[in-house]
This record gives structure tokens, C-alpha cells and sequence, in this order.
């Protein structure tokens, strides 16, 4: 049975226009390379893991570009002869190198079968229609074309979570979401097949990053363009006073011997192929004839 081209019962969790202002805000900055170690840690990551892919891939998409640091760190590799950035944010599109377009996820303006290969560094956490953004991106590969992108996971933020909502309590009396809320890896996986890709692999990587203090971290965020966009967050700002204690509630529950606070990254890596019919065909459920590793074996993946 084919596989549906829309997925129903959308829920609208990010408001996506102030998720564009603020990657336009990041991205207008000149500091903002002192604040993307993130996304060029996680592009070497990706280009890592389609090293182990035996083949090249001659017309690319970056979805969700930010400054095109998938454009230098995928030059000269893959055979990639073309690569195309695209961003939600018109900022990050002008940045990231040509060919490019400021394009949503949601609404890709790229012809069927256009594409060998589709990379996307850490920007679909924040895809309101991820299952559809998905089947757009499946639509957008030619058949056995590869799919290798890396979005932020559920554990994420974990700390900065807890403390804000402790802190928003104890000031306020009352709690909103501070931190915005991200898939975890069986979702991921379920996902890619629900968009009709064949073989798809998920795995999670950790990230710990040190700051010297709680207000450090939220800097760092708000200088990458990531800070909280849910809908369902109170739009006053944070009172002072709230922001202090949560600092405080930070340093006393997570501090390292040195004083600095860790900050928890979960990264979950998704990969898959549009489907084609010379690729291995999973077995009958229950017979076991193919295992996992042989099933990939040849294919390269990205895990």
C-alpha cells in the first residue's frame, strides 16, 4: 500500500513567524559566529556520516541553512556539483552562499525528483508540520535519493527546563513553557516512515556544553536564533527577578567543581531513502533472513 501524501491532525505548537525574526535578528548580527559552534559541530558530524555513503550525490538541498555552514563543510566532497540553501529566514538565505531561497519547510518550492541528496542541520525542532515538511522533502528526491539531517531531541535543554519552571513558580505563582518541546527517536523514526522513505535509520547523540553561568547559556541561544518560539508562552518578558533565580537554582542544582553549569544537547540524527525499487526490500515480519546490518550494508547510512 502506498504511502499517503499529507499527513492529518497538524498540531500548531511554534509560531513560525517569530521563528523567522529571530533567525533574521541572529542572523543580521555580526557576533553571530561567536555563537553557531553548534551547527558547525553538528555539520562535521553529518558530513562524518555521509562519508560512510558509497556514492556521490550531484544536486543538494540544505534545508534550513542558517549561514551555509553546510556549503563549506560539504565543498569538494560527495561529488556534489550543485548546492542549493534554503532558510526560513530571508537573512540566513542572503548569508548562506548561492544558489539559495528563503523558503518555510512547510511550503517547499522545489519541483518533484529534484534532488540527489537533502541535508538539514538543526532546524526542523522548530517545523510546526513535520510529518508534511517530510513528505515534502521525499517528494523532492529523485528515486534513491538520501536524506541526512540532525535536529535537536527531547532531552535537550533539560536543565534550563527545570529550573525556569521552578523559578517562574516560586516568582509568579504560576508556570508557562519556557524551553520549547522536541521529538525523541522513536517519534523521528515513525515519522520518516509515515513520509514513505525506505530504510530508515534514527540514533541520538549527547552534547554537554559549559557556560560560566545560566545568563551565559541564555545569551548563547538568543545569539544562535534559538530561543523559546511556542505558541502557548506567556509574550511579556521574563522579570528580572525570575531569570536571577532560575540562574541561582541552575549553579546550586548542576554546577561542576569548577563553577561552571553544564547545558545537555541531544541531537537526533534521521536517514533515509527515497524510495526505489533496486533497493533491499525489508523482509517478511518475524522471518529474520535479513538482518539489520546486512540490509545496510553497501547502502552507507547515516548512524
Amino acid at each position: 500500500m502506498s504511502q499517503p501524501d499529507t499527513m492529518p491532525d497538524t498540531m500548531t505548537v511554534f509560531d513560525r513567524a517569530l521563528v523567522r525574526r529571530r533567525r533574521d535578528r541572529a542572523a543580521s548580527s555580526p557576533a553571530f559566529a561567536e555563537h553557531s559552534f553548534l551547527f558547525e559541530e553538528i555539520g562535521e558530524r553529518i558530513a562524518d556520516r555521509l562519508h560512510d555513503v558509497t556514492r556521490g550525490f550531484p544536486t543538494a538541498l540544505d534545508l534550513g541553512s542558517h549561514d551555509g555552514v553546510m556549503r563549506r563543510v560539504l565543498a569538494g566532497q560527495k561529488g556534489i556539483e550543485t548546492l542549493v540553501s534554503c532558510d526560513l529566514s530571508p537573512e540566513f538565505a542572503r548569508r548562506a552562499g548561492t544558489p539559495a531561497v528563503a523558503a518555510d519547510e512547510e511550503a517547499l518550492p522545489f519541483a518533484p525528483a529534484s534532488f540527489d541528496l537533502v541535508v538539514s542541520n538543526l532546524s526542523l525542532h522548530w517545523v510546526n508540520d513535520l510529518p508534511g515538511a517530510l513528505v515534502q522533502v521525499r517528494r523532492a528526491l529523485k528515486p534513491d535519493g538520501f536524506f541526512c539531517a540532525a535536529m535537536l531531541g527531547g532531552e535537550t535543554l533539560s536543565e534550563l527546563r527545570r529550573c525556569l519552571m521552578e523559578a517562574e513558580l516560586a516568582v509568579s505563582g504560576g508556570a508557562s513553557p519556557r524551553v520549547s518541546p522536541f521529538a525523541d527517536v522513536r517519534d523521528a523514526g515513525s515519522l520518516l516512515q509515515r513520509a514513505g522513505f525506505a530504510l530508515p535509520v534514527v540514533d541520538s547523540d549527547t552534547i554537554t556544553v559549559t557556560y560560566a553561568d545560566a545568563l551565559a547559556l541564555m545569551r548563547d541561544l538568543r545569539g544562535m536564533g534559538e530561543t523559546n518560539a511556542v505558541l502557548a508562552r506567556r509574550t511579556v518578558p521574563a522579570r528580572r527577578e525570575m531569570l536571577f533565580t532560575a540562574a541561582a537554582l541552575y549553579a546550586e542544582r548542576f554546577a561542576e567543581p569548577d563553577g561552571r553549569i553544564p547545558a545537555t544537547f541531544q541531537v537526533l540524527y534521521l536517514a533515509a531513502w527515497a524510495p526505489h525499487e533496486s533497493q533491499q526490500q525489508p523482509a517478511r515480519p518475524g522471518s529474520g533472513t535479513v538482518p539489520l546490518g546486512e540490509a545496510l550494508k553497501g547502502r552507507g547510512g547515516c548512524g
